[in-house]
Parts: structure tokens; sequence; C-alpha cells
């Protein structure tokens, strides 16, 4: 199986507006002048009358008025631009007909393959919905994982995603709630693909197709998620023990998230892992 070219998704980005300006010094040049009384020096005999003007080769020595300079022209003063704030900014890759549902309760990984590869598909109509092919992904998963339960764990998860031609994926965990949430919508804004959500402490499986958020993960660092788009392939059964499944495409807070994506601890798979919070990240350009 190959995955589909990816589809063009909308994006919604609202710049600030940035505004530079100038204006003039407000002070002219200073204009300094001097004007110095003439000296005039005699040489008189002694003893006799002073004459009444200077005489033959007497000096005379005059100052005169010394140019003033000229005023400076006022130079323009840029006014730094203001720096750039964060504006509301959503990506969704979802369209209907992308969602499946896991045709029992242990095919949620091969639900979640099978939803990834509509999200992106682009031939309009070659989604992947099949309860035989949903069975044979699941098969594929869990012979590429290593897993006490005898399951499918995020590894066998996403190197059938990468196999099938939606990748690369990689396993990534984080360890901090937020942290988690901007790397994935990262992901996805630098992709165009969607992220696997590995729920329930690693009991689950859910794929993250959207979000929104404060600021454009392209332009900001640091900006905050303030929604998910999720897709939840147990719906409408969810889980007694962590709560219902939203509807599919339904955009959930972080909070409402965090009742249901929690942190994974290694101990009850083979992994090298940190604890944290468990994501399937696409990474670089599709393969193949």
């Amino acid at each position: 199986m190959t995955g589909a070219p990816a589809r063009p998704f909308l994006w919604l980005v609202v710049v600030a507006t940035i505004l530079t300006g100038c204006t003039p010094s407000s002070g002219a040049g200073e204009i300094v002048s001097a004007r110095p009384q003439a000296s005039i020096t005699a040489t008189q005999p002694q003893g006799g009358p002073a004459p009444s003007s200077p005489l033959p080769g007497d000096s005379q020595t005059t100052t005169q008025p010394q140019a003033a300079p000229a005023p400076s022209s006022p130079l323009p003063t840029t006014i730094p631009a203001p720096p750039a704030v964060p504006q509301p900014f959503a990506l969704n890759l979802y369209q209907e007909g992308d969602f499946v549902p896991q045709y029992t309760f242990e095919w949620c990984v091969a639900a979640s393959i099978q939803m990834a590869h509509n999200l992106v598909d682009a031939t309009g109509g070659g989604a992947w919905t099949a309860s035989a092919q949903q069975g044979e992904l699941w098969e594929m998963a869990r012979a590429r994982s290593s897993d006490s339960f005898n399951g499918a764990n995020p590894f066998g998860w996403a190197q059938v995603l990468t196999e099938v031609g939606m990748g690369p994926y990689k396993v990534v965990s984080v360890a901090l709630y937020d942290d988690a949430l901007r790397t994935a919508a990262k992901a996805i804004t630098e992709t165009g693909r969607p992220v696997g959500l590995v729920m329930w402490s690693g009991r689950h499986a859910w794929v993250m197709s959207g979000f929104e958020s404060m600021g454009d993960p392209r332009v900001f660092a640091d900006f905050s998620v303030t929604g998910v788009r999720v897709l939840d392939p147990l719906y409408p059964y969810g889980s007694g023990q962590w709560g219902p499944s939203p509807e599919p495409n339904s955009l959930v807070s972080p909070a409402q998230l965090a009742t249901q994506f929690v942190v994974r601890e290694p101990r009850r798979w083979s992994s090298q892992l940190p604890t944290g919070y468990l994501l399937v990240l696409p990474v670089g350009a599709v393969s193949g």
C-alpha cells in the first residue's frame, strides 16, 4: 500500500500590521557670531605730545567678524517598528468522510492509520475505510511492535505510517504538556500531515488533525495552542474510566484534552524513551 499525494489545506493567518514613520528633529542649528572691536597700537616718543593719528610705520590690527556657520539640515529620525503581536491562527486538515471507526476494540491504531491517509489524500474518492484493510494494517503494526500485551505500540504505528507512504514518522516523548501541544501543532504546520496522540497512558490512539492557536507557529516560537482538532476512532463509545469520545473533528480545549491525553510511562513496554506525552510525529517530506 502506498500513500496518496498530499491534499492542499487551508491556512488562516492573521498578521499584525507594522507601522513605520519618520519625523524631523525639532531644533534648528544654533548660530554663533563674534564681533570684536578693532584694536590700535601706536608708538609714542617719551615726553612728546600724543599724535592725533597713527604715525607712519605704526601697525593697525583689525579683527573682522567671522562668517556664521550655515544651519544644519534636520536629520530624519526613524521610529522603531513595534514588535509583532500574536494573532489568532487556525489550521484543519479534516474534510467530511475522513473519519473511520475502529471495527474492533483492538484496532484503534489501524483505524488511526486509515484516517491519517484520508486527511492528506488528494485523489478524491480514495478514502481508506474498509474493515478488511483495517485488519491488515493492524497485523502490520502488531508485527512491528514489541509489546508484552501482544498488541500494536506507537513504534509499530509510526513504522506502518512510513511504510505505506505517509511518512516519515517517529515517536517522541515530550516532558511538558504545553510543549507537547506546541510540538504537535508545529509539525502539522510544517508538514501538512496529522499527528498521532498516544492516549490513556498508552492504551488508545487518537489523531490530531488540526489546531487553533494564538500566534502562527512559523512566526512565534512561544505561540500558545488554544484548541485541538481530534479524531477518536472509538467514537461514539468512549471509556467509562477516561471519558466520552468527542465527535469527529471536534475542537477541544487543552484542558479537555488533558483528561485523556496523559503521560506515558515506559515500564509497560520496551522503550528507551523517558516518561512523557507520546506523539507519533510527522517529520520532513513524505518518503517515496
